[in-house]
């Protein structure tokens, strides 16, 4: 693999706080080699701004190993930027080229508050995790592996769900700002496993409630959700959910 190093153009989104109008700014960089992340470039810059005694850009980050989802970045009008099934902190600058000119701004939704330049509050998916998204079980000792048999096929639909690291980067390709693949994600991994049972009904009332109540748009299967996704969680999860929701409304005793 060719190493270069670039010159770049950015673009970059940047608003004081959420009441901030905000605005794009310009910053010239260079010397950036090819095989630096995405986000390794930005500290870069973030460097070369203290230096010069100006105000970082802030930017939402943890594990840069594409696990946690806090790095949520709009690159060039897409989320994550232009590599498919890649989180920003993964994606690396050889996707890019000399001279080029890089947009990045934060994910664009209404339930989505920009907390400041490019960090944004995700804090309704975790409201919408607290209305159904876990199982209760009484503390304890761990019981064995195999003590409640599954078979191989739920078990691996189950663990294809729960790859979703809610990044939200469904919301922010989805032209109305759908929550509905985060959700239904999260619905199919507990709905296919028996310890999931006991709570399947109100689950998917609850959550899809919660969801409504945080402002996310109306699902239309477009599947830019899925497109964009860089875990790549399949859209059948939302079909999955609309049978859930079905099927609670029909059985849920008040």
């Amino acid at each position: 693999m060719e190493h270069y190093t670039m010159g770049l153009t950015l673009k970059v989104w940047r608003q004081k706080s959420t009441n901030d109008q905000g605005g794009f700014e310009t910053y010239q960089v260079k010397d950036i080699s090819s095989e630096m992340s995405f986000l390794e470039m930005f500290d870069v810059l973030n460097e070369r701004l203290i230096n010069e005694g100006k105000e970082p850009i802030a930017f939402d980050h943890d594990c840069r190993e594409g696990i946690c989802g806090m790095c949520s970045m709009h690159i060039n009008g897409r989320a994550h930027g232009p590599w498919a099934g890649t989180t920003t902190c993964q994606l690396h600058m050889r996707a890019f080229k000399d001279g080029d000119t890089i947009t990045v701004e934060p994910w664009r939704a209404g339930a989505f508050p920009v907390l400041k330049d490019l960090t944004v509050d995700r804090s309704a998916f975790d409201r919408i995790i607290e209305a159904g998204g876990y199982i209760s079980v009484n503390t304890g000792n761990a019981v064995d592996a195999n003590a409640i048999p599954v078979p191989k096929d739920k078990a691996d639909a189950a663990f294809a769900a729960a790859a979703c690291i809610g990044c939200g980067a469904c919301v922010a390709a989805c032209k109305n700002s759908s929550a509905m693949l985060f959700v239904s994600a999260k619905v199919s991994q507990l709905a296919q496993l028996p310890q999931g049972e006991p709570e399947r009904t109100t689950r998917a009332l609850n959550m899809v409630a919660q969801m409504d109540k945080e402002g996310f748009g109306s699902c239309t299967n477009t599947g830019a959700c899925e497109a964009e996704c860089p875990k790549e969680i399949s859209l059948t999860n939302i079909a999955r959910l609309n049978r859930e929701f079905i099927r609670a409304g029909f059985t849920y005793e008040k």
